[in-house]
């Protein structure tokens, strides 16, 4: 042992915490300065944040809304998803995943997944497909990557359409390419504890410009605002041609947003050196298994996660130390809504009983992740 875990780095009796929310410094001004201005819905600051989401992260046709699962259901409506079809996703994912396909009168059906990673298996895919199938809602667990090749190649042959959540996603790349330019839709999150937040926030890029202007036409209501003058009444003219929502982004949402937007290359090496310090320290820990990472994508590492035996001792004996960990989340088909637990989800299961993550956040230091290692390699 290295004597570290005597000397925890961490003050005040607080600990390691699993996630923190970064704020820029320059943040406060930048949203004083629209709070001032009283121009507080959307406008000149969200134009901006999209424009810098194109130009700092290669997203292609960004719309800022006000949450990822805005985005999801949008990218839904859009695609023209709607009653009686079937949409094919994993369980590994949060509720609003699966919760907004109901919302459009369509029906989740979920796949299994890889247990090396915790992503949709497209292996898994094409047998579940049925003349109702209308689309693949590929979820980048913890921000690594689905496979997206394989996943296309199923959704081509079947002529589906391809939509990725990748709430965890932003800044990560599959083959070159930044999440956010591969498929027909990509949805991303800036809720609180993501690497960009915007307090609460997300991100739709859809491929087609044709239907890039539909999102953002339909983030408001469908009225084309770019085409819809205000006459000499004062009334704003328009005719309204599909349904649309209130989901658009706020000026103030999007100037903290703008803020922390700065140094985001820089805070996601740090994120890779954490990771490559914790890969390096828990190589060859029994009881411990890595998730497996391909060499032809970047993940964004929002999370750390790895597969323990005797998981409950393992999180116990963290939370002893002052380290936080938890399951980040268990498959979301055992909701009764979504239609109860699938036991032929054979490595779903698996997964729901071993996977674990530890703390992974633009706060933690080197010694705070030598401090973790340690207190992992004492056992437990």
């Amino acid at each position: 042992m290295t004597g570290i875990a005597d000397t925890p780095p961490f003050s005040g009796g607080q600990p390691i915490p699993l996630f923190a929310t970064f704020v820029h410094p320059t943040a406060p001004q930048r949203v004083a300065e629209v709070l001032a201005s009283t121009m507080l819905s959307e406008g000149e600051q969200v134009k901006e944040f999209e424009t810098q989401l194109a130009a700092q992260l290669g997203l292609l046709h960004p719309a800022a809304l006000n949450s990822g699962t805005s985005a999801l259901h949008l990218a839904l409506e859009v695609a023209g998803v709607g009653a009686g079809d079937e949409v094919i996703l994993a369980a590994q994912t949060f509720i609003a995943s699966a919760m907004t396909i109901l919302q459009t009168g369509a029906k989740p059906v979920f796949a299994d997944i890889q247990y090396d990673n915790g992503n949709l298996d497209p292996a898994d895919i094409e047998h579940r497909i049925t003349p109702r199938t209308r689309a693949i809602m590929a979820v980048h667990w913890g921000g690594y990557p689905c496979d997206m090749a394989e996943i296309h190649a199923v959704a081509a042959r079947h002529r589906l359409v391809v939509i990725e959540d990748a709430a965890h996603a932003i800044g990560a790349t599959y083959r070159g390419q930044a999440i956010g330019t591969i498929s027909d839709y990509t949805c991303f999150s800036f809720q609180a504890i993501k690497h960009l937040t915007t307090g609460d926030g997300g991100a739709l890029c859809a491929r087609d410009p044709a239907k890039a202007e539909e999102v953002f036409r339909r983030r408001w209501f469908g009225i084309d605002r770019a085409h819809s003058p205000i006459s000499e009444t004062g009334e704003r003219q328009y005719d309204l041609t599909q349904v649309g929502f209130k989901y658009h982004l706020s000026d103030y949402a999007a100037a903290l947003g703008l803020a922390n937007l700065t140094g985001f290359e820089e805070r996601m090496a740090q994120r890779r050196q954490r990771v490559a310090q914790y890969r390096q320290g828990l190589q060859s820990v029994p009881g411990l298994t890595h998730f497996q990472h391909q060499s032809d994508r970047e993940s964004a590492h929002w999370l750390f996660g790895f597969h323990v035996e005797a998981r409950p001792a393992f999180m116990r004996h963290l939370h002893a130390h002052g380290i936080a960990s938890s399951v980040v989340h268990d498959g979301i088909d055992r909701n009764t809504l979504f239609g109860g637990k699938r036991p032929e989800l054979v490595q779903q299961r698996r997964f729901d009983e071993t996977q674990v993550h530890v703390p992974l956040h633009d706060a933690l230091t080197a010694e705070q992740v030598a401090y973790i290692i340690d207190i992992i390699k004492q056992g437990w």
